[in-house]
């Protein structure tokens, strides 16, 4: 376990080599956030002014009885919702294709820029909109399975989407390398997840662990000043996570980058070294 934790620690260093050589890359998360935020703020509004209002419900209070307002949902709410969540998707998807198009052509020896990532990215919109199209629909059925099963159900439906999740991983990468739709792009995703499966997929848990690492110590030092100035500690806190979740998400789009391009080829990217990648995630015996 250790081993497969120090492979995946060292693979977590050479993707943050990758960022320090490029750090506009660490741009794109925050673009993504603040469009997604945007997306479920636009949404938000959507759902209450399509929404049903009824009064009526009286509750009691100290000084009298006060008049409280209910919503339910209608047609029209029920269609913004999926609207929303589709567009939702459309965005982390793009995105995320930027991402992996600035860290490939950093990895493939080029310098990227902002413009150059979402050039790169924009050529392949088409089919990236059909993969958040079809990433949406299937979540849209697991969460109406959910909603209307049982313990067994959810169970299932929890499971799947893992499941789905990480077979699909490398998806996003085989569209905006290879250009292919969706269905070709999973197909592809899947095959070359069986390459790179091997004995220590335990490594992308370890990744995660390795980003446990770095934001612990601020986790620790913002507890320690809460104790004494709570709002500080506070503002503190917010700032460090979201600091720290966004070099996570650079780090892992860069990551998911390197491992396409390992299995596609065999060969590691620069950056990555080659005993690492194949110790991390080496054909199964």
């Amino acid at each position: 376990m250790a081993g497969k934790f120090a492979t995946s620690w060292n693979l977590f260093k050479s993707s943050w080599n990758v960022l320090k050589a490029d750090k506009e890359l660490a741009v794109i998360p925050v673009m993504s956030a603040v469009c997604s935020l945007v997306v479920v703020a636009v949404m938000g509004v959507g759902l209450f002014l399509t929404a049903r209002p009824s009064t009526g419900l009286r509750l009691r209070e100290a000084g009298g009885q006060i008049e409280a307002t209910q919503y339910s949902a209608t047609p029209l709410t029920y269609v913004v919702g999926v609207v929303g969540y589709v567009a939702l998707s459309v965005v982390i998807t793009f995105f995320a294709g930027v991402l992996v198009a600035g860290a490939y052509q950093r990895l493939t020896g080029g310098d990227p820029t902002l413009a150059s990532a979402f050039s790169a990215a924009a050529k392949r919109f088409p089919q990236l909109l059909l993969w958040s199209l079809l990433v949406a629909t299937v979540g849209l059925i697991l969460n109406a399975v959910k909603e209307r099963s049982g313990f067994l159900g959810d169970l299932v439906a929890n499971l799947v989407g893992a499941a789905l999740e990480i077979v699909t991983w490398l998806a996003v990468p085989v569209i905006v390398v290879e250009g292919t739709g969706p269905l070709d792009s999973l197909k592809r995703s899947a095959n070359l997840f069986k390459k790179t499966w091997g004995e220590n997929l335990i490594a992308q848990g370890g990744f995660g662990l390795a980003g446990l690492v770095v934001m612990l110590p601020g986790l620790v030092i913002s507890a320690a000043v809460i104790a004494v100035l709570p709002l500080v500690g506070a503002v503190m806190l917010v700032a460090y996570v979201a600091l720290v979740t966004v070099l996570l998400s650079a780090l892992s789009g860069i990551y998911r980058t390197a491992l396409y391009m390992f299995a596609s080829t065999g060969e590691a990217p620069g950056f990555f070294d080659q005993s690492q990648l194949v110790a991390a995630f080496g054909p199964k015996r």
